[in-house]
């Protein structure tokens, strides 16, 4: 019975046969694991819209997304009032963003 070895047919009692075998199988391993939780994770924010800035509306580095139509504009008219009475912003910036709302 030649070539059959001690464990039958094959490399031995590792797929690799050897250490290196052992070390290939062990990063592979690693690494199909942490693509899982990747994939998992994306599938969570993607699901449910709740990535980083997606809360209050707020887009890309937390900027608030732009009000539209009259609503919207008195509400940027009342923040920016209560912005200047706060002491937030000064008159001149007080101006400057009632100039571009155009009230």
């Amino acid at each position: 019975m030649m070539g059959y070895g001690r464990f039958g047919y094959g490399l031995g009692h590792t797929a690799g046969g050897g250490w290196f075998g052992g070390l290939f199988m062990l990063f592979f391993g690693a690494l199909v694991l942490v693509g899982i939780v990747l994939l998992v994770i994306w599938a969570v924010r993607a699901a449910g819209g709740h990535g980083p800035g997606h809360a209050r509306g707020q887009g890309h580095a937390g900027m608030t997304a732009p009000p539209s139509g009259a609503a919207g504009h008195n509400e940027a008219v009342a923040i920016a009032k209560r912005r200047f009475a706060s002491g937030e912003i000064t008159k001149e910036q007080y101006d400057e963003i009632m100039g571009a709302l155009g009230g």
